[in-house]
């Protein structure tokens, strides 16, 4: 098959990666890809949301399957624009409708379909311009620390953890009056703070059935101990100590089963991951979040897990006989580290060459390009906050994670950083 995947971030590079193994795959584009992907395949130089040149290289280029990998052209609807045109209506698309999209597109749509299915989440109250005063008052009358959120897609950046009622009414107001996200942040949801271990969990869903592909916890905070500011991701490690039989039964039961039950229900179209953002309060599973896709860096650790022909579980998507497939893993122990750009998550610079190991032991430790591009010359710099990925394999979470920091530490480019305790909870 000719698979064209959209994105360009290190979730992507893990998914080319994963695909390119595939006996069903035959050409692979990216658009537009990184340096990374274009060992995989071969990059376009076409934007995520541009529908319009997405539909030409399509027709152009025979391609029979499009694996979206970001949310943004989720949320706008790329599903809903291939899917009304009569020259791309027959190709497979991976990836839900604009409507599935919401659960990650919009905290309070997420919001109220848990309600309506009975899904267990921390408690809320959705605000806007309109209701600002009233959304004030709420605040100063909520326990704390109380979290408040952008509705909208804010690059993982919309979520505000405030520890006292003037921090919360700040963040409020910047939300809100000064549009701190944009249009995003015209709703805000204001919810309860749930206490807890958070964990991912990643299934694959025909809108019917699902399957379990992987589950992982990443670390969000820049610094050492879970200390600073919120990033996209720093590092993540794969399979969790304390997920046993029994808890994951409990997500199923709970969470997992009733939301593709629901979106059953809605007539909702969705052919691709759910992301379930959980939070292990005591014994029990609450969902923080949903997102459309798959995560990142968490891809970088579920990809290499996955025994699985990746393109193989999308065609059982797409025929509808997901439910029959068996999901293997890898037993082993596996951790993502990430190498960011000095200055990030606030301003950092681009353009700053990257030396790289000629060698890596591919059986144990993989990189995974982010933020790269080829300069001018066929050098490869960095082009973004998050740079890289290092995944390795070990007997353990610690093993995996010293395996990674080794491989880091034959990496360079001025300014890198990278946290030194991914997984430090695991640690004998």
């Amino acid at each position: 098959m000719n698979i064209l995947l959209l994105g360009s971030g290190g979730r992507e590079h893990a998914l080319a990666w994963k695909m390119a193994q595939s006996k069903h795959c035959s050409n692979l584009f990216i658009a537009p890809g990184n340096a990374g992907t274009a060992q995989c395949g071969k990059n376009v130089s076409i934007g995520v949301n541009d529908f319009d040149a997405i539909k030409k290289f399509a027709v152009e280029n025979n391609i029979e399957m499009i694996v979206v990998g970001p949310e943004d052209p989720l949320v706008n609807g790329v599903f809903d624009a291939l899917k009304a045109d009569t020259s791309t209506q027959h190709i497979i698309v991976i990836g839900p409708s604009a409507e599935g999209a919401q659960l990650e597109g919009s905290k309070a749509f997420s919001k109220k379909f848990m309600q309506r299915h009975n899904i267990p989440t921390a408690a809320y109250a959705e605000f806007t311009k309109d209701s600002f005063e009233e959304g004030k008052k709420y605040i100063r009358q909520h326990s704390l620390p109380v979290v408040l959120k952008a509705d909208g897609l804010a690059a993982g950046k919309g979520v505000v953890i405030a520890q006292t009622t003037a921090d919360a009414l700040k963040a409020f107001e910047e939300m809100i009056i000064n549009q701190q996200f944009g249009e995003a942040s015209s709703k805000v949801v204001i919810e309860q703070f749930l206490d807890g271990i958070e964990l991912s969990i990643f299934a694959l869903t025909d809108g019917k059935d699902y399957k379990i592909i992987g589950h992982a916890k990443d670390y969000k905070r820049i610094g050492v101990g879970d200390t600073g500011l919120n990033t996209g991701g720093m590092g993540c490690v794969s399979p969790l100590p304390f997920l046993t039989d029994e808890f994951l039964q409990k997500i199923e039961t709970k969470i997992i089963q009733p939301t593709i039950q629901g979106l059953q229900t809605e007539n909702i179209i969705y052919n691709g991951f759910v992301f379930f953002g959980l939070i292990k309060v005591g014994d029990e599973p609450f969902v923080i979040e949903y997102n459309c896709r798959m995560g990142d860096p968490e891809t970088e650790v579920v990809m290499p897990r996955l025994k699985n022909d990746l393109v193989e579980l999308f065609l059982s998507v797409h025929n509808n006989t997901l439910k029959d497939t068996v999901i293997a893993y890898d037993d082993r122990a596996c951790a993502t580290v990430v190498a960011v750009s000095g200055g990030y998550p606030g301003d950092y610079e681009k353009g700053k060459q990257i030396s790289l190991p000629d060698n890596v032991l591919e059986s144990k430790s993989f990189i995974f390009h982010a933020g790269t591009k080829p300069d001018n010359k066929g050098e490869v710099v960095t082009n973004g906050g998050r740079v890289l990925a290092v995944t390795s394999f070990g007997k353990d979470i610690a093993e995996a994670v010293q395996l990674s920091k080794n491989v880091l530490g034959n990496i360079h480019f001025e300014g890198m950083y990278f946290r030194s305790d991914i997984g430090y909870e695991f640690n004998p």
